[in-house]
């Protein structure tokens, strides 16, 4: 599909709009302000002043209001790929399946992964959303796109427990092996819901060596092993990284707020000396075994925490 962007003022916009009257569609994306639909092209302008032209007669259709330039699309690296599941060198313009996960060196809160789906045709779209590394954005705008994102793509949220975690933990399951596991069920259960639309492949934000990965679904029934890529920084090469690693940070916080409303207390993210501290407060509260339920109790912050509630020096 051919894809084109002008970049344009206001007042152009308008005359644009009056212009398509007869091709307005009763809805367009957030973050637009109007969508039309004249013959064998979409139009769709946004606030930020970008008017995306898509379909067949995209190039023409733009012509007739400026000079088309494609939809740019960020560089993809040029480091040799270090393994044999590398993503090609066009893998930011594809339409994939992207999953990455939040909460893993956090002391309290659970494990979240996601995986979404985001097209080539859509890629502008997440752009105006503001979608990018969720590490350049604070916790107020990773809710803002999030809700937006909620809407416009497919997405597999999975929440693994603290008591879950704890139990998987206390028998000998590492998190690298309980992440592996999560990400193939996002997966798998994008697969389901993609499987009428075109999917060029699927990118893992990677966090251990493929065949470390795969080693630990061997004994999984049903493991996604086509046109898989793994990437480290995967948000940097592609929307759907990037969007799940948003819509997870949403919903760890959600989580994180539900543990703050349950116990009274504002806790931190992170595993530094703020959260032993808080730890500490909850084992006086309410007793240890409490955060069982609400921390990754095989971190070091328990021993910390008490050390601390018994008035010792961690």
């Amino acid at each position: 599909m051919a894809n084109t962007v002008l970049k344009v003022t206001s007042q152009e916009i308008n005359k644009m709009k009056e212009a398509y009257q007869a091709y307005l569609q009763p809805s367009s994306p957030p973050g637009s302000i109007f969508t039309a639909k004249p013959a064998g092209c979409t139009v769709t302008a946004y606030k930020s002043g970008k008017v995306l032209f898509q379909g067949r007669t995209a190039e023409i259709e733009a012509g007739k209001w400026g000079s088309p330039t494609p939809a740019a699309s960020p560089k993809p690296a040029k480091a040799k790929p270090p393994h044999a599941f590398a993503p090609p060198e066009n893998v930011s313009s594809l339409s994939l399946i992207g999953s990455d996960e939040v909460g893993t060196g956090d002391y309290f809160g659970p494990i979240t992964v996601v995986a979404s789906y985001v097209p080539a045709a859509q890629l502008e779209l997440l752009r105006e959303l503001g979608v990018k590394d969720s590490k350049f954005l604070n916790d107020k705008q990773i809710v803002s796109i999030a809700k937006d994102l909620l809407h416009a793509i497919p997405y597999s949220l999975l929440v693994l427990p603290n008591r879950k975690y704890n139990e998987l933990q206390a028998k000998g399951m590492s998190q690298g092996k309980m992440k592996a596991l999560l990400h193939n069920k996002a997966l798998l259960n994008m697969l389901e819901k993609t499987k009428d639309f075109p999917v060029d492949g699927i990118l893992i934000d990677q966090f251990c060596e493929p065949g470390v990965y795969y080693n630990y679904l061997s004994r999984e029934g049903n493991t996604v092993k086509d046109k898989v890529f793994f990437a480290t920084k995967g948000e940097s090469l592609h929307l759907s990284v990037a969007a799940s690693s948003i819509l997870a940070r949403y919903a760890f916080i959600k989580e994180m707020d539900k543990i703050s409303a349950k116990t009274g207390i504002e806790i931190p993210k992170g595993a530094g000396s703020k959260v032993d501290l808080k730890a500490a407060e909850m084992i006086r509260k309410y007793g240890a075994d409490y955060l069982t339920d609400i921390a990754k109790i095989h971190f070091a912050n328990t021993k910390k925490a008490l050390n601390l509630a018994n008035g010792k020096r961690s």
